[in-house]
């Protein structure tokens, strides 16, 4: 699958230039509806603020893609926070940045910069993850191939979960999809053919503080 990314969590960032205020917002959205509510929200928070910006793009392919510049001068502000989003290459993200202005004008070119870099705060905080689809494998083996499969898994690049001590031992872990044919193969190449293995529908998934999180 073309590798997608997504902010994991909401993430928050902060920049003050020349007394302005800019307090910025990230958070995963899957829909422009969900998108456009979580604008209103934040709008309805700071609705004491002088300008609310907001970006976002969702969709399949990223094909939806807003921005406002709420009255400030017209690419300044808006266009910046998408251009972070577009930059990073993430998918399904809305980024708000409300200013409370400090009486000092900053220029087209203050303006930008600092809608942008508050913006990239706030995503560098609701962390980056990588999008791929996951399989759950089971290979149940006698003892005697314990070790031997042990070391396979751990040196590849495989997630572990689970190692079952019963009449046989079972290994439970995540193969990324792409890999599971030849994990499949290489277990039972080392067991000439006596390991048991099932596996389970793929799923998307993120890690997380190294962790993977399913989504739904």
């Amino acid at each position: 699958m073309k590798e997608k990314k997504i902010i994991t969590r909401e993430g928050n960032g902060f920049l003050e230039e020349k007394k302005s205020k800019f307090i910025a917002v990230a958070r995963p959205v899957k829909t422009e509806e969900e998108a456009r509510a979580f604008v209103e929200e934040i709008k309805k928070k700071y609705r004491d603020a002088r300008h609310n910006v907001f970006a976002f793009q969702v969709g399949e392919q990223n094909e939806i893609q807003r921005y406002s510049d709420d009255g400030e001068p017209q690419g300044t502000a808006g266009l910046p926070v998408l251009g972070v989003i577009t930059g990073e290459g993430i998918s399904d993200c809305c980024i708000v940045v409300t200013r409370y202005f400090g009486g000092t004008l900053l220029g087209t070119g203050g303006l930008v910069r600092a809608y942008g870099r508050a913006a990239k705060e706030a995503l560098l905080d609701a962390g980056i993850g990588v999008v791929n689809r996951y399989v759950a494998v089971s290979v149940k083996t006698d003892y005697t191939m314990q070790g031997k499969l042990s070391y396979e898994i751990t040196k590849g690049e495989y997630l572990l979960e689970d190692t079952i001590f019963t009449d046989q031992v079972e290994f439970r872990l995540l193969c990324a999809e792409e890999e599971v044919e030849d994990f499949c193969k290489t277990m039972q190449n080392l067991t000439n053919g006596q390991a048991q293995i099932s596996t389970q529908p793929p799923v998307e998934g993120v890690f997380v503080d190294g962790k993977l999180q399913v989504l739904e």
